[in-house]
């Protein structure tokens, strides 16, 4: 005897397909914060409900001996209390579901791994469960640090497709679109595509929201190991509202 057909469980397959597939495309948006002491508040930043990566920018001075020090611009001043003023507003961070990760390096700072043992004593903090991440140029492979993406350790990377006409976004997607193909040849967990938040964010690269939102995300968010949007700064993003315009569409 056949089974009796129920429409409305196929309905309600259907739709749990549907959902099921829609998260799983569901992007994320990371902002670097840190750099401008304008840009309100760590706890504030994650407070607004547009982030799910939250990057300190940055951890400029470490390694060949020299105390770690981090450079939060008008924030904080490392040199009197350490910026432990911080540490609520990570945890309010992660009370929302936001993740925070330390940026070290930057393009300025005194920085600079002498050995294997000099690394480890930077990260004298062992034990707890970590995200590994980095921020490579968009002309691929990475000239500094390509050989580390290929060890398959990152978690999340956030390529920086802007100050690079070669493969940034240029009246069309096609430079943008190869590179991105490229990326994702990669040994990463997930691959972010990193914009300007605004124009006056940096000197090329920058992609009108509704662009991104129509012709950019289409064209790559198909690839298995699309993350999300990687946008540099917070203080930018105040300006534009860069993330709010396109949160719906990552």
């Amino acid at each position: 005897m056949a089974a009796a057909f129920h429409p409305k469980l196929s309905f309600l397959l259907l739709i749990s397909t549907f959902l099921l597939f829609a998260f799983a495309q569901a992007g994320k948006i990371s902002i670097y914060w840190g750099q401008n002491g304008n840009e309100g508040t760590l706890a504030e930043t994650c407070a607004t409900g547009n982030y799910d990566f939250v990057n300190l920018a940055f951890l400029a001075t470490f390694g060949n001996g020299q105390t770690p020090m981090i450079n939060l611009a008008g924030h904080c001043d490392p040199t009197v209390n350490g910026c432990t003023g911080l540490s609520s507003d990570i945890k309010s961070c992660q009370a929302k579901g936001v993740k925070v990760l330390l940026s070290i390096g930057g393009a300025a700072g005194s920085y600079y791994l002498a050995s294997t043992q000099d690394a480890r004593q930077v990260a004298t903090k062992r034990g707890k469960k970590v995200y590994l991440s980095a921020a490579p140029q968009c002309p691929f492979p990475d000239a500094w640090i390509g050989g580390a993406l290929e060890t398959g350790l990152f978690d999340y990377v956030w390529v920086q497709f802007y100050n690079n006409p070669p493969c940034q976004y240029s009246s069309g997607t096609t430079n943008l679109e190869q590179a991105w193909k490229q990326w994702g040849s990669i040994k990463a967990t997930e691959i972010f595509l990193g914009l300007p938040a605004a124009q006056a964010a940096a000197g090329t690269g920058f992609i009108p929201a509704d662009v991104l939102t129509s012709e950019v995300l289409p064209a790559i968010k198909g690839s298995d190991k699309y993350g999300g949007v990687m946008l540099w700064d917070k203080y930018y993003d105040d300006q534009s509202e860069y993330s709010a315009a396109i949160k719906n569409n990552v």
